[in-house]
This record gives structure tokens, sequence and C-alpha cells, in this order.
């Protein structure tokens, strides 16, 4: 290694840059294989999260769970229940019609919960003014971006059961 006259090797100035100019460059070459690289980790994280998602829904097989007697629910009221886990809290809903209607209680805004309003038959969320239809979920006004998710009935009898949950569908 030859040396300068101050004491320093080239070969050292040549591996390592001094001046601050030549380090903010970055070549073209660089850029590029730092967006492909990028671009493939994200890709691949996505395509995780979908076949987690599919292989969940596959597996789940929710339980038929009774959550009332349609013979003490007058019309106008609501029963409070959890489906399909303990953590997850649920209405059902007696309308003024009679009919019964059972719904997640978690607002799809910001999870607040919904309560049922008998005198304008819909679900309400008190957080941002958000309404629900009690007939069906779907969102009347607010900012909620979705229907509630709805909770599939059967009445076996006397017996209201709870069969299965329907995400989010329109109407």
């Amino acid at each position: 290694m030859a040396s300068k006259p101050d004491g320093r090797s080239s070969a050292w100035r040549e591996e390592f840059s001094i001046d601050a100019a030549e380090d903010a460059y970055v070549l073209r070459r660089q850029f590029t294989k730092f967006l492909v690289l990028t671009s493939l980790g994200m890709a691949c994280g996505n395509g995780w999260i979908w076949l987690r998602s599919l292989a969940a829904r596959r597996r789940e097989a929710l339980p038929d769970v009774v959550i009332a007697r349609a013979s003490e629910m007058a019309a106008g009221t609501v029963r409070m229940f959890s489906y399909p886990r303990p953590e997850d809290p649920c209405i059902l809903v007696r309308r003024t019609n009679g009919a019964l209607a059972a719904f997640s209680q978690k607002c799809t805004h910001l999870s607040c919960a919904v309560y049922f309003a008998a005198d304008r038959d819909r679900l309400e969320c008190p957080c941002h003014e958000g309404y629900f239809s009690a007939e069906n979920g779907r969102v009347l006004q607010g900012p909620p971006p979705r229907p509630l998710p709805r909770i599939l009935l059967e009445v076996r009898g006397d017996d209201v059961v709870a069969v299965g949950v329907e995400e989010g569908a329109e109407p």
C-alpha cells in the first residue's frame, strides 16, 4: 500500500469515501434492488395473511347454541348473549312486528356497543351516531363502514338457536 504525504493510504481512500457529497448518492441499481426486495417482501407477507385467513375459515365450525325461548320475548325486547365465543357480545332482538333478528353488538366503526331503539326499529351506536337496520343490519346512517355481522338463527320448537355468523353481507 502506498502512503500519501499526509500519512493516509490510498487503498483506504478508495474503499471508504470521505467526501460527504459522494455518500449522498444512491445508484439506480441500488435503488431498484431496494424497491424489488421491499415489494417482494410485502407480497409474501400479504400472501401469508391471505393463506392464514383461508385456513381459519375452513377450520372454524361454529356450535349451535340455544340463546333464548321465543315465548319469553315480547315484541320490542332484547336479549344479550355471546356467540360464537364468550368474548363476542351479541344482541337478539324481537322486533315490533314480532320477527327475531340477532347481530354482533360491536359497531363496525369503532366497536362501541349498539343497542336496540324499539320506537325507531333500529340498532343505534351512541359513540358517533351510527344507525343500523334491525331487519338486516345494514348501515342506515353514520360512519360505520359496513353492516353488522348477522347471527344466523333457527327456531326449534320454542328454542331460539344461534347456528352461524354471516359477516357483513348487504342483503
